[in-house]
């Protein structure tokens, strides 16, 4: 009853959230594509990449596309398009610089607008909506074909659903949101609202609507709603190709809106389920599809907006709108489900008590998801949540005792191997024994600057209570990114990443503990200082490939270790810090494995003890790059070119900001002085 209650709260719908998207990714897995793309009754016309560099856009702000965009929406509306939703705003107009700048754009929307087939966007605001500038205002009839394309966030950030309606702010009353007037007048319909707040289309209530919340009926796969891009588009008009045009748009929806890398992008529903970018896209008009702009290992869990209003105006146009369950009904189906299990779990053997409850959920989620399918949101993950909880207490109490024994090995065990490995040997009833694998992991070496000279400051005590207090902040650091503190050498802590336990993330874990550590150091450095006064510092070499990783040494003296070069490297690029005068530095291999999760500048070429062939290194980064780190790319360029003058002068505007830079200009000043006869761009230390 508590369990059920808890996961019904408010507090857990951020679990219930999950479930519901991983609801649709497994409807998705099962049945695959709901719908064909190609019968799709809302297209978009994208402002993308490709656009922003095509002749006639490229390096001309957005607010100067309104010629073009015009030219876009006159093609459109002449193929026959049944609404034309501008999911963008343009708050501002040139025409007070440029007067008529703006007058065949305003034509357009003037056109559309008398014929019920243009609607355009506003953001509805606590005090002020964002709106189209009042010349596009007067060209539409301001109050019937502009509305709010505002969009709800469930409590963990993710869209799962749109308003039907909106109150407007000068009046209160309610007006039709952008999606919910799209489809309305695609069907030739007026849409009303029922007391209880739900959809009424065509003379029928739409079903699950109540509340004024539609729930979002998200297809899986590739080009769900067809894309064409903007410049092929103006340019297919421009070239008069009609027959394209209206195969592409006559009896359709359009919605123009941006599709990018950053812009106006929202975690949704199909977070689990994006495809990477440029999938199954139309055949073009005029121009070729740019296939250096999207990459086939990318994939973004974040949606363009525009394509959430598509999903809801296809949700009503098809009569696929989905059912979701209340609060009360779904604590109701979790509270059945767990009493399930109680009897089970209290008089069952294990060996039989187990799989019934595995039978129960994988029942209730294949249950679930052929219930999504035909329209109805069941709880997935709530009632197998109960369940395993409930199951668990239940056995509680008959473990207790045959437990006692296992409490004392993880005891015993606890401090000198991995929490892994201490379960997989009491599940297996053996004690450790010795083996490695090979295994890729990401190896996360540190050191403190200055040890030597600290220690010698410091009596024995004193150096043993201080290296205590900083080594415990960096395990914990570590271990709450997942990492693994494999040992400490003096003030060196070398920590796995990967391993035991399997990480997919594990090089960016890796890298965000280095960069935990480093702000610790930096914000609260006071604690950790030897001597007050004197704040500490650390480098860190963070390396990833595959090692030797397992119990090694002798019978009867072993750790669970891992070794390779992989090891080695690390602990090089913790020393080759002080060479850039960085406090991190990554190897390329962690660098393409953390990918866009960790953001990276690459610092040099170097060559390290140990190794003929040079590697290139990168320095993990707090924040996205900035000016200083985009001057100090251009100021390596020239160095890697033998360029090492005008590297002087580049690495010298940020020197003063960003350490790397200052230790680059003396190494490019040097090298200027009496350039080498064979440059290669690669730096060689010459010492650990």
């Amino acid at each position: 009853m508590a369990t059920t209650g808890i996961l019904a709260s408010p507090a857990f719908d951020w679990f219930a959230g999950i479930g519901h998207d991983s609801a649709f990714w497994l409807r998705h897995q099962v049945f695959d594509q709901k719908h064909n793309p190609a019968e799709s009754p809302t297209v978009v016309i994208a402002i993308d990449e490709e656009t922003y560099r095509a002749p006639g856009f490229a390096n001309v702000p957005k607010a100067l596309w309104t010629k073009e965009i015009a030219t876009v929406i006159e093609a459109a509306l002449d193929a026959g398009a049944t609404v034309i939703g501008m999911d963008m705003i343009f708050p501002t107009s040139a025409e007070h610089r440029l007067p008529g700048y703006d007058r065949n754009f305003l034509l357009a929307l003037k056109r559309g607008a008398k014929d019920n087939r243009v609607v355009l966007a506003k953001v509805q605001h606590q005090v002020k909506p964002i709106e189209p500038h009042p010349g596009q205002r007067f060209a539409v009839d301001h109050g019937k074909n502009i509305r709010a394309t505002n969009l709800p966030l469930d409590r963990d950030g993710v869209i799962r659903k749109v308003h039907p309606f909106f109150p407007r702010k000068d009046d209160g009353k309610m007006e039709s949101a952008f999606s919910t007037e799209i489809a309305a007048r695609a069907m030739g319909a007026l849409p009303t609202q029922a007391p209880d707040g739900s959809l009424i289309l065509a003379g029928r209530v739409v079903p699950g609507t109540a509340g004024n919340s539609l729930t979002l009926n998200f297809d899986g796969g590739d080009g769900v709603i067809p894309t064409y891009s903007l410049a092929d588009i103006h340019a297919c008009a421009e070239a008069g190709n009609t027959e394209y045009l209206k195969n592409a748009f006559a009896g359709r929806v359009v919605l123009i809106g941006a599709v990018l890398d950053v812009e106006d992008r929202k975690l949704t529903t199909k977070r689990f389920m994006t495809r990477p970018d440029g999938q199954a896209l139309p055949e073009r008009c005029v121009r070729e599809i740019d296939t250096s702009l999207y990459r086939d290992d990318l994939r973004r869990s974040s949606l363009p907006g525009v394509y959430i209003h598509a999903t809801a105006i296809n949700d009503l146009l098809r009569g696929d709108t989905m059912t979701t369950p209340s609060r009360l009904t779904r604590a109701l189906m979790t509270l059945a489900l767990s009493l399930m299990v109680i009897v089970p779990a209290l008089f069952l053997p294990l060996r039989f008590g187990l799989p019934v409850l595995i039978t129960l959920i994988l029942g209730w989620g294949a249950g679930s998801t052929v219930a999504v399918r035909y329209g109805y949101l069941l709880p997935l993950q709530d009632p197998p949540a109960a369940m395993i909880v409930v199951f668990a207490g239940s056995l509680g109490i008959r473990l207790a005792v045959s437990d006692r024994d296992k409490r004392a090995l993880r005891k015993a065990f606890g401090l000198y191997l991995p929490g892994a490995l201490i379960e997989r040997m009491i599940d297996s009833g053996k004690p450790p024994v010795l083996g490695g694998e090979r295994r890729e992991v990401t190896i996360f070496f540190s050191d403190i600057a200055g040890f030597t000279s600290i220690s010698e400051d410091l009596t024995p005590e004193e150096l043993v209570s201080w290296l205590n207090r900083y080594l415990s902040a960096m395990t914990d650091i570590v271990e709450a990114h997942g990492g693994m503190v494999d040992k400490y050498i003096g003030d060196a802590v070398v920590a796995v990443f990967g391993a035991p336990v399997s990480d997919p993330d594990h090089a960016a874990n890796a890298c965000r503990a280095a960069l935990a550590s480093q702000a610790l150091l930096a914000n609260e450095g006071a604690q950790f200082a030897a001597r007050p006064g004197s704040p500490m510092s650390a480098r860190i070499g963070v390396n990833s490939g595959e090692v030797l990783i397992g119990n090694i040494g002798s019978e009867r003296r072993f750790n669970y270790t891992a070794m390779g070069d992989v090891v080695n490297v690390a602990a090089r690029l913790e020393g080759a810090n002080k060479a850039f005068g960085t406090g991190i530095l990554a190897g390329p291999r962690t660098a393409e494995l953390a990918g866009a999760s960790i953001s990276f500048r690459e610092i040099d070429q170097l060559r390290v003890i140990g190794r003929e062939a040079p590697l290139v290194v990168f320095e993990p980064l707090a924040a996205p790059p900035s000016n200083i780190h985009e001057r100090y790319a251009e100021a390596l360029a020239h160095l890697h070119a033998g360029r090492f003058a005008d590297a002087v002068a580049d690495f010298a505007t940020t020197a003063d900001s960003d350490p790397a830079a200052s230790a680059q200009k003396e190494r490019a000043a040097t090298l200027d002085a009496a350039p080498p006869t064979d440059w290669q761009g690669v730096l060689d230390l010459t010492r650990k």
